[in-house]
């Protein structure tokens, strides 16, 4: 008997894969067998529970995903993917595709396949771009990039520098501040300059 194998995956803990299990069960998929990665990149090549759904099928079942890039990034990961399932005698469904069945046994699911993972490794290939044209933009124009917000004042330094001056270990005020020796030293360093 032929079931449906749905995997979902986001790429850090804090994601929710709450929409995507929820349409991959309206779409058949029993929850018994519904794998889950969370926390792992596209990037990666192996993923555990995208392991367990592919150890977990046999001839005629089927793959379920919403999107492709829960796949993978690059076209020639996805493609490699597309072989192992041709010779487990499996197919694919994309929820994005339009719901249909992929069969990448096909010439034309096969072809199919390919033509979305391309679009789909060009589309992450985009949103890079822009965002590293969006930080360089903002680093020329010296405005702030974020990151984590300091915790240990200017202020502070200064007085943990009078300590270290008048004979405390740098190791035990910078101990104290909360922070390493060596992000003390930069800091006091910084307010040097």
């Amino acid at each position: 008997m032929t079931k449906l194998i749905g995997y979902a995956r986001v790429s850090t803990r804090q994601q929710s894969t709450d929409r995507q299990q929820a349409d991959l069960l309206a779409a058949g998929v029993r929850r018994d067998d519904l794998y889950v990665d969370h926390g792992v990149s596209g990037a990666r090549a192996s993923r555990p529970e995208l392991d367990r759904a592919l150890g977990a099928l046999i001839d005629g079942d089927t793959l379920v995903i919403t999107t492709l890039d829960r796949l993978g990034r690059s076209t020639q990961n996805m493609l490699a993917f597309a072989d192992e399932l041709r010779a487990k005698g499996a197919g694919l469904r994309v929820l994005n595709l339009g719901g249909g069945d992929v069969d990448t046994a096909t010439p034309m699911g096969s072809m199919l396949f390919t033509v979305m993972a391309a679009l789909a490794q060009m589309e992450h290939e985009i949103k890079r771009e822009r965002v590293n044209d969006s930080i360089s933009k903002r680093r020329e124009a010296g405005k702030d990039l974020g990151g984590r917000p300091r915790r240990i004042t200017d202020s502070q330094i200064r007085n943990a520098l009078r300590l270290v001056k008048d004979g405390e270990p740098a190791a035990q005020v910078a101990r104290d501040l909360g922070m390493s020796r060596a992000t003390f030293y930069r800091r006091s360093r910084e307010l040097a300059t």
